[in-house]
């Protein structure tokens, strides 16, 4: 008989979410992670020197902080001692020139101050935020629910009744026009482009990729409606409080268990067996895994049709992402010290360079001048560092998943493209140089370094193929009404019981959990 109504596989944010709605609804769920520890890409660890804490993958919330999952959760999260630090000041940008942009949680701020460097900037990004406004019923309504559901086509056909077929298609013109697009015939200022351009990259797009315009703006919206919430005490301290509230509710977390099979007889799913040979059995099986590995390694071959696993074959992952943490023996000294206010800040050469890098990752270069994206959480939450001494959280979104070459001719390329130790940190090097042109105290200021290329982070978590952060390309065909595969529904599997969430899912990557709370809502009502 089974012990469970679900075994999750895999401990991310999606699953969190899942274990815990399903928990709170009283449902028996367990948890499976093949790694030592939980949480998937939430990790806090002393990475560099002691006192120092890092968010070793993932660190901001405002995904999180808008979803159903955290409005169900919120009183119970908190009650176990999750807490959030937060400014009116969540992006900006650097260009090497030295002049900045801060981006606030303030409309009329950010138009004001748009408006001054160009005449009419500010106008057109306040229409490109009444566009979200506007249409905020459909658009949060296709990248928030189950898409095949009667719930989005009841409102589409609501939609078409009321404002007619014309106009209801007039919307995805604009909305699946490119950042570029978008920002070109808009805007004047460089640096009005400069703080939007970069922010696709977080959706794993460039400004060239269709959506990206929307998302730019649906990435407006939120920073000034949230800001960036960091986690206080470091983002692992989301993966406590979940796991308090999962075990109240009588359900189970186990690290260490690699989930090698899913049990399937008739047609359905029984639970999984791991690798040590032990069987775990439930009603139904929650997978947060990328297509390649439910289809490839987990489910029976003989259970699906072919058509489903080579679509699954067919599965194309996205540029690699790296990262270096710093622990400094003080606070950076930015050239404008406004910028230390800054929660995300780029450094980039604007929209043009943000593209270039783009281009150069995705053929397989080391991108000549990458985008450098900057968070330094101890000035919101001291306690990341020893007395006087801070962190700096830095993520480079445009890497090679596989090295072909160095866009400066510095970097040889390896003879079977991986990332090797050497390269990664002198790839580093390359950044920390461009940095310490902004921050005048930091190289004396080092104490400790990590860095974790696009190789590293796969090792540390599965999902990330090649470094893709995001779990899978998130081009046009391979999102949305296409998300995981075409040949599927939402989160459905052609195995009953057999569920798929995570970032490789409808709607897409980010730490949000949305695909977690749909599954964890259609079983929690049964």
């Amino acid at each position: 008989m089974s012990k469970f109504d679900a075994i999750i596989v895999g401990s991310g944010i999606n699953s969190l979410v899942c274990a815990a709605v399903m928990a709170r609804r009283g449902k028996k769920v367990c948890v499976l992670e093949r790694e030592a520890v939980l949480g998937g890409c939430i990790r806090t660890e002393a990475l560099t020197a002691p006192g120092y804490l890092h968010d070793t993958m993932s660190t901001a919330h405002p995904l999180f902080v808008t979803s159903p999952g955290y409005a169900e959760l919120k009183d119970a999260l908190h009650g176990a001692g999750l807490a959030y630090v937060n400014s009116d000041a969540p992006t900006g940008v650097l260009l090497p020139d030295g002049r900045s942009f801060i981006l606030r949680t303030s409309r009329e701020d950010n138009v004001r101050a748009m408006n001054q460097l160009a005449a009419g900037d500010g106008d057109a990004y306040r229409a490109g935020l009444a566009f979200v406004e506007k249409n905020a019923e459909l658009i949060f309504a296709l990248l928030g629910n189950e898409l095949w559901s009667s719930q989005v086509g009841k409102m589409m056909l609501g939609r078409v009744w009321k404002q007619g077929a014309h106009e209801t298609l007039g919307f995805f013109s604009p909305a699946m026009q490119s950042a570029r697009a978008w920002l070109d015939t808009h805007f004047q200022s460089d640096l009005v482009k400069a703080v939007l351009a970069p922010w696709v990259l977080h959706t794993g797009l460039g400004p060239e990729s269709p959506m990206s315009a929307l998302m730019a703006q649906v990435i407006a919206f939120t920073l000034e409606a949230v800001g960036l919430p960091l986690v206080q005490g470091g983002n692992a301290r989301t993966v406590d409080a979940f796991k308090a509230v999962i075990e109240q509710g009588g359900g189970e977390l186990h690290a260490s268990v690699d989930v090698a099979e899913i049990l399937v007889q008739g047609g359905k799913a029984q639970g999984v067996r791991s690798s040590d040979g032990r069987e775990w059995l439930a009603k139904n099986v929650i997978c947060n895994v990328t297509p390649t590995q439910l289809y490839g390694r987990l489910i029976p071959q003989s259970a699906t049709p072919e058509p489903i696993r080579q679509q699954a074959r067919e599965y194309r992952y996205g540029k690699g992402n790296m990262q270096i943490h710093l622990a400094l023996s003080e606070a950076p000294q930015w050239n404008d010290p406004e910028l230390s206010k800054v929660v995300y800040l780029h450094l980039t050469s604007g929209m043009e360079g943000v593209s270039r890098s783009v281009n150069e990752a995705e053929r397989g270069l080391l991108p000549a001048e990458g985008t450098i994206v900057v968070c330094n959480p101890t000035v919101l939450d001291p306690s990341r560092a020893p007395a006087g001494g801070a962190v700096l959280w830095i993520q480079l979104p445009e890497c090679p998943r596989v090295i072909r070459g160095d866009a400066l001719g510095e970097i040889t390329a390896p003879a079977d493209g991986c990332w090797t130790a050497e390269i990664r940190e002198r790839y580093a090097d390359r950044i920390i140089e461009r940095l310490a042109r902004a921050i005048p105290n930091l190289e004396r200021s080092i104490v400790g370094r990590a860095v974790i290329s696009p190789g590293d982070l796969e090792k540390l978590n599965m999902n990330l193929v090649g470094g893709d952060p995001y779990s899978g390309e998130c081009s046009v065909d391979q999102y949305m009404f296409w998300r995981p595969l075409r040949g599927t529904k939402d989160h459905a599997t052609p195995i009953k019981q057999l569920w798929h969430i995570g970032a490789s899912t409808h709607p897409g990557p980010g730490l949000g959990g949305a695909s977690g709370f749909h599954v964890a809502n259609a079983l929690a009502r049964k």
